[in-house]
């Protein structure tokens, strides 16, 4: 029970003060060190989450010792996904900027799921969305919603099209995506009602993008059968080998068969603000609906997402319910009540994040960022093309570069092991992460790749020169050994 004495919930100013200012001493030398900090820390991972786990505490721990756990033992044993030395899966950059944001937007603890709550920030979300619409080159009549991820937007616009595009009884619907699609998407078919058998996987060509002869095909096929295609999945820079399928191809044939097009630009969508990107992407803007996480190409930090659509009536049509405790929802299309077009009531206000930093420094400095990207990932080809037995599988069509060992001599079945402990050998030297993954229809046989993905805004020549170096002292070394084993084999 509480007593008169003050709630120690409430802090004063001094207290507030306080802790913020601790905290920014731990935080400030953390990002200051992460040029030296070791790419990937995880050893010993089980332990730590072990020695962790604890009952419900009935008091209170000082705040000192709180952040000595955190900073010292908790943060450091982790994938370092904040540093330049990260180039693994698709890399967040966590700007700063956001993060002050995030105090600020949770310190006033306003909600912006209805506009009448909260007009002004509800604006500034606003004004987020048709930056974001501005950006893919959406007209002015798009809109969309701030999600925490890709997967999110892309559950949204599954469910979208489904309701767009098909009757109430719709486990007729098919969709199609390509064989390198995000598996967001196949779980947000299944979430949204689908059999997984519904799924029409559409196969690639040479550079990983989707082949249109195929997805012809197998349209036609199935409407034959009596099934109803709904809805084709376009990539703008796939999670496997950064892949752009042909836009304005896809764009014609979902206009030839009515589909509603929705195109995955988690990733490579950002792009779009440089001239290279725009033209890798033409008939982007040609989408129903779009998916752009600004915690990848806006350099924002994990959970923000985005779906944008070209009709913002269609997600009002798919996601408005009634209740007798809401208030009266807009009618005037400039004012957004986000929560009668997203399946969230309750949510955190995002807005900021993406508002505060791009209105501190304006957009060129992302465009200058991004295009920097495209650069280094270049250079990183060319160069690693150089190296004896090393095989580039796809030039960066934006910056992310596939490659792998394929000495002379080897089989298929000896390829994949190679390569996995060509990852380990790079990654154990500590200056970067890299991760795999696995591809069909390589040349020579085999699955394992390696992929560099340069994102970060703290990522620069110097890193992926790096980068580059560890990469040929660890193919050096394992070629050598490749070609003595091979020797041997031999005689």
């Amino acid at each position: 029970m509480m007593t008169r004495d003050k709630n120690p919930l409430e802090l004063d100013g001094v207290e507030m003060r306080s802790l913020v200012d601790q905290a920014m001493e731990r935080i400030v030398a953390h990002i200051e060190s992460l040029p030296n900090q070791p790419a990937s820390n995880v050893a010993g991972g089980s332990e730590l989450a072990r020695s962790l786990a604890e009952p419900l505490p009935e008091t209170g721990a000082p705040f000192a010792e709180l952040l000595d756990l955190l900073f010292d033992r908790v943060v450091p044993c982790s994938f370092n996904t904040a540093a330049p030395s990260y180039m693994a899966y698709i890399p967040s950059g966590g700007l700063f900027h956001a993060a002050v944001a995030d105090l600020i937007a949770d310190s006033v603890n306003r909600y912006v799921g209805v506009w009448l709550a909260a007009p002004g920030l509800a604006q500034l979300e606003t004004n987020v969305v048709r930056w974001l619409c501005e950006m893919v080159g959406y007209p002015s009549t798009a809109g969309g919603i701030l999600t925490s991820g890709g997967s999110l937007a892309n559950f949204t616009a599954v469910v979208t099209a489904r309701q767009e595009r098909l009757p109430e009884q719709f486990l007729n619907g098919t969709l199609y995506v390509s064989e390198q699609v995000h598996h967001s998407i196949v779980k947000a078919a299944t979430l949204a009602g689908f059999p997984v058998r519904n799924v029409r996987r559409v196969a690639v060509d040479k550079r990983f993008c989707m082949r249109l002869d195929d997805l012809e095909r197998q349209l036609e096929a199935d409407q034959r059968e009596g099934c109803q295609p709904f809805l084709v999945v376009a990539s703008a820079g796939t999670t496997n080998t950064g892949s752009v399928d042909d836009l304005e191809a896809v764009a014609d044939l979902a206009e030839e068969h009515r589909l509603w097009l929705h195109t995955d630009a988690a990733y490579g969508g950002f792009f779009a603000l440089t001239e290279r990107g725009r033209e890798a992407m033409r008939g982007l803007e040609r989408a129903d609906s779009i998916t752009l996480d600004p915690h990848k190409g806006l350099f924002l930090p994990y959970g923000n997402g985005s779906l944008l659509v070209r009709d913002p009536e269609a997600l009002r049509r798919t996601h408005s319910i009634q209740a007798d405790y809401m208030p009266a929802m807009q009618a005037d299309g400039d004012r957004v009540d986000f929560c009668e077009i997203s399946p969230e009531l309750s949510r955190d206000f995002r807005g900021l994040r993406a508002w505060l930093p791009i209105k501190m420094h304006g957009i060129g400095v992302f465009r200058n960022n991004l295009d920097e990207k495209l650069d280094l990932a270049r250079w990183a080809a060319a160069q690693l093309a150089t190296i004896p037995g090393l095989e580039v599988i796809t030039e960066p069509q934006l910056s992310l570069v596939v490659f792998r060992l394929a000495p002379e001599g080897m089989t298929a079945t000896e390829l994949d092991p190679l390569n996995r402990e060509f990852l380990d050998s790079i990654n154990r030297r500590q200056r970067v992460f890299l991760t795999g993954t696995s591809l069909r229809g390589l040349p020579r046989g085999g699955a394992f790749a390696l992929r560099i993905c340069v994102l970060s805004f703290r990522t620069h020549r110097s890193r992926i020169e790096k980068c580059v170096a560890d990469i040929r002292l660890a193919a050096e070394e394992l070629v050598g050994e490749a070609v003595v084993t091979f020797a041997e084999g031999v005689r």
